[in-house]
């Protein structure tokens, strides 16, 4: 073997380079349909066979390509996308390296086809090389891959199974249908077509196509918002504590239009759901950020995924403040549906049909306005006057969103009726929260008070932490802390937030600078006082099997209708859930 240095061929050089683009079939279709949103398509047509490795075509109306420019969309760094450093320092464009086409073409069988806008003659190119031809083709570009890997055994050995590697396609796709509401997509497997998105310019028909994709359940259980700051833009949907998921399948963020996956984002977004998550859950989001392309760095991964903000930590605190205050602001009422909701636990145990006795039987389903005038029989009455301020009816006279309280069942749960039907209120659970929230305002107002440590303690760090610790000075005194260098590896900690006095004060140190070092901020102080004011909060609630008169129940319904995040206790499981009329009827065959 020759240990000379000399140049690699040109077939090599582009197999090289689709190591790192071209991971499977689900590679090929994102660099191919982000190249056509490059071009302005309204439409992207995608058809595959065994799961993309067989064959993948990708049909788009965008602007097309000229015959002169066909040889050259096939070779190495070649785009119409940038053309100096000043493009390359905004890009807004989904592709710009022009590794794609060359890479692709380099490890199948791939033709490309293509009349440009106003052009007479459409014209046809085989990756293997010679002359474009003449061909028949409407306005746009098909890009058609056969043979993935063909020529690259050892890369092929290492694709799953046709049906595995086709749901990680169908799942680019879906992302890339989320991206962009102006844009049609329709997807076709082995001839049938699984899936069409139609333009979405309304909010309606948004919402529409999300169903479409991810599912109607996430639309009835998400919040939709749109906030901009510091020339920030945020908006999008993001699913409701209690629509949490066991796994991260459900979190779709994208930035300029770009689908990423960002240790930064992520980080803020679950600092965000904190409070309100079930230990182990993982919420479910649609979201959008927007800001000037000098602000955030592209090009830091081949495959596009990642990307660098200049102002990380700008970023990731307008991301926490903007979902914390989102959820938040959410009140009963914004959706009826935590977890799993009553309706749907009992649904398995109603019969499917009458029974054979009830058969023949008359409908016994009434009106809705026939369930009206008992609602107004439990509406608190001529004593309202001598109840607690937060247990009478509203000013305004409208009817509450939790509606007034029925009894209570076994001490444990509260039985309601609003306008829906029957609301089940878990009374220990929700008087957490809302104790909770209550004494986070408290400290909020009174700041986080401070305890010297008897005996300070010595904490070994490095030379970089040390700098970081003197540098946040400010931020960590604002926190409770007080630490100082004692010389170029050593801090001393001198005062702990006064909640936390029995702490481990050497682990949380380093944990606040490792999250210093990496996000540019922490919520680990915060994290571990709310920890200890949702255990006085657990015990400071009104425990199980406690009596409570109507006047108490109507008060607590009333208190959960104005706390923030009312809709989780503090360890994230559901305070209440609703079981609708039309669920009830369904219950009891009524309308059968």
């Amino acid at each position: 073997m020759s240990h000379r240095i000399h140049a690699l061929p040109s077939q090599l050089i582009n197999q090289i380079a689709a190591g790192e683009v071209v991971e499977r079939p689900a590679s090929v279709i994102k660099e191919l349909v982000e190249n056509s949103l490059d071009a302005g398509a309204t439409r992207i047509d995608v058809d595959v066979v065994q799961g993309g490795v067989k064959r993948m075509r990708v049909r788009d109306d965008g602007l097309g390509i000229s015959r002169e420019d066909l040889p050259l969309a096939l070779s190495r760094h070649a785009t119409s996308k940038v053309a100096c450093l000043e493009d390359l320092e905004g890009i807004r464009s989904m592709g710009f390296r022009g590794e794609a086409l060359p890479s692709i073409a380099s490890v199948s069988r791939l033709t490309l086809m293509s009349r440009e806008q106003g052009a007479d003659q459409a014209w046809k190119l085989d990756g293997g090389g010679g002359e474009p031809s003449p061909t028949a083709h409407p306005q746009g570009t098909t890009v058609d891959v056969r043979d993935l890997f063909y020529n690259t055994p050892a890369r092929r050995k290492f694709l799953k199974t046709d049906k595995t590697e086709f749901r990680h396609l169908e799942q680019v796709l879906r992302r890339l249908a989320l991206a962009r509401f102006d844009v049609a997509f329709t997807l076709e497997h082995n001839g049938k077509l699984v899936f069409s998105a139609r333009q979405a310019g309304h909010v309606r028909e948004r919402e529409a196509r999300i169903a479409d994709l991810l599912g109607q359940c996430f639309i009835d259980n998400s919040l939709r918002f749109e906030q901009e700051a510091a020339g920030l833009r945020l908006s999008g949907w993001i699913g409701l504590p209690a629509f949490s998921r066991s796994q991260a399948d459900m979190q779709h963020f994208f930035v300029n239009g770009r689908m990423v996956r960002d240790k930064l984002v992520s980080h803020a977004i679950r600092q965000a759901y904190q409070d309100v998550l079930y230990h182990g859950r993982h919420p479910a989001y649609v979201l959008y950020l927007e800001l000037a392309p000098q602000l955030v760095d592209v090009n830091v991964h081949p495959t596009k995924h990642e990307v660098r903000f200049r102002e990380g930590r700008l970023v990731h605190d307008y991301l926490f403040r903007t979902l914390h205050k989102v959820l938040a602001d959410a009140r009963p009422g914004d959706s009826f549906a935590p977890p799993e909701t009553a309706g749907e636990i009992l649904a398995g145990a109603a019969p499917t049909a009458p029974p054979a006795a009830m058969a023949g039987q008359a409908s016994v389903k009434e009106t809705p306005q026939s369930y009206q005038s008992a609602f107004h029989w439990q509406m608190p009455g001529g004593a309202a006057a001598s109840q607690p301020p937060s247990a009478r009816m509203p000013d305004n006279g409208e009817t509450p969103v939790l509606g007034y309280a029925l009894a209570q069942l076994h001490g444990v749960y509260i039985l309601a009726q609003n306008t829906e039907g029957l609301l089940i209120v878990d009374m220990h659970a929700a008087h957490e929260r809302i104790t909770y929230e209550r004494l986070k305002q408290s400290l909020d107002g009174q700041g986080i008070r401070s305890q010297p440590l008897l005996v300070p303690l010595s904490v070994k760090v490095s030379p970089g932490e040390v700098q970081l610790a003197v540098e946040n000075r400010p931020v960590l005194e604002e926190l409770g802390l007080e630490i100082d260098p004692l010389d170029a590896d050593t801090l001393v900690v001198r005062a702990l937030p006064a909640l936390l006095e029995d702490a481990d004060a050497e682990g949380l140190v380093r944990d606040l600078l490792s999250d210093l070092a990496t996000h540019g901020g922490s919520g680990r102080i915060r994290a571990a006082i709310n920890e200890v004011l949702s255990t006085m909060a657990c015990h400071g609630s009104v425990r199980a099997n406690r009596r409570l008169a109507l006047e108490e129940m109507n008060a607590l319904l009333r208190d959960i209708e104005t706390t923030e995040r009312s809709g989780q206790c503090n360890h994230g499981r559901p305070t209440w859930t609703q079981l609708s009329m039309a669920e009830l009827d369904k219950l009891f065959l009524r309308g059968r």
